[in-house]
């Protein structure tokens, strides 16, 4: 509902330059988490030992990741000559990376299957970052605000995370340390993944990046507020792979057999609720976009027709990731990844100048 709002308050021109900053840092944010999240929950399931190791460690890389994604993006930026707005929204937007390092609590909570204080958080952060958005708006705030308010969140969630961490963890933050062996074994089961993280932002972000250079900031916000919709029920396959992913490491101790049977139906479950989702949007897409956004994004709706069904493949794609994880085969994670994001970028050169957005 704020999301729609803020898109309304700035209209497609301001929201697609807002939008083409967030997608520009999205393309360097795979560095900062260093493709560590699901390799730490393994880890953490498997020996619970180790927590104050792991999680310290992991701590550490995140940190020097996101000192990594800001000196990228200062070369990037200065390469591809971007006006001071665009250069203030890129960098502002790009600093909570370093806030993000305190993800790896979420990690704890997840291998101790205890996602509800994650959960709490996010919601807290959610409605403090809402009513600050609001406020903003009512006071006709410049577009530059509301590149702080993604800031002023990630320093939110981090508070959040170290509170119910210190509340609720047997383990006190200060004893987290770092080893460099650890650091070693981790980055060699993880680097696949830094890789894959890479390619998944191209191939999620790069179609924002060329609609903003092959047409203009206008068409990306048209284009990004059917992709919102669209892409606000990816959390649905993200919540359900992160709470039954240590289920699935454990059936696999059980037998081979229970635990492919208990793929079988996460499978089942991604798609038959992703059918469900895209059925009833591809006929009510104009509606929907006229109500929520208004007539100022008239082109919206036939993009939401289209892309609501990459949701089969998304949710589909979510949860065999994690079966790459568990059978530590993430180099075959990166090659199909690295594959959708060629054809990707090869299919906007191609499509943009023929359909223009629609071809995105």
């Amino acid at each position: 509902f704020v999301g729609i709002w803020v898109a309304r308050y700035l209209g497609p021109e301001q929201f697609g330059l807002f939008s083409y900053a967030q997608a520009f840092v999205g393309l360097f944010t795979a560095i900062a988490g260093l493709g560590l999240d699901s390799i730490i929950v393994r880890e953490l399931v498997k020996d619970p030992t180790k927590q104050a190791v792991l999680l310290g460690t992991a701590f550490y890389l995140k940190l020097i990741g996101a000192s990594l994604v800001l000196l990228a993006l200062a070369g990037a930026v200065t390469l591809s000559h971007q006006d001071s707005l665009t250069t203030w929204l890129i960098f502002i937007i790009a600093s909570a990376t370093v806030f993000q390092s305190f993800n790896i609590i979420d990690f704890f909570f997840q291998a101790k299957v205890l996602s509800k204080y994650v959960v709490y958080v996010n919601i807290i952060s959610l409605l403090i970052s809402s009513f600050v958005k609001i406020g903003l708006i009512l006071t006709n705030a410049s577009l530059i605000a509301f590149a702080w308010v993604i800031l002023f969140d990630s320093v939110i969630l981090m508070l959040g995370f170290v509170y119910y961490f210190q509340r609720h963890a047997k383990l006190n933050i200060k004893r987290l340390n770092f080893s460099k062996a650890t650091a070693i074994n981790l980055l060699k089961d993880s680097w696949p993944l830094i890789l894959s993280g890479l390619v998944i932002s191209i191939y999620m972000k790069v179609d924002q990046i060329m609609i903003k250079e092959m047409l203009d900031a206008e068409a990306v916000g048209q284009y990004v507020a059917a992709v919102r919709l669209s892409e606000a029920w990816y959390f649905i396959p993200m919540v359900i792979a992160s709470s039954l992913f240590p289920a699935i490491i454990n059936a696999k101790k059980v037998s081979k057999e229970f635990y492919y049977a208990q793929l079988q139906k996460l499978y089942d479950l991604m798609v038959w609720i992703a059918i469900a989702i895209a059925l009833p949007m591809t006929f009510l897409s104009d509606w929907v976009i006229d109500l929520l956004y208004g007539v100022q994004y008239d082109q919206s709706g036939a993009i939401l027709m289209i892309h609501i069904w990459a949701a089969v493949f998304v949710f589909l794609g979510v949860a065999s990731s994690r079966w790459f994880i568990v059978e530590n085969l993430q180099k075959y994670s990166l090659y199909r990844t690295l594959a959708g994001a060629l054809i990707n970028v090869m299919l906007n050169y191609i499509l943009i100048p023929i359909y223009g957005i629609y071809g995105a």
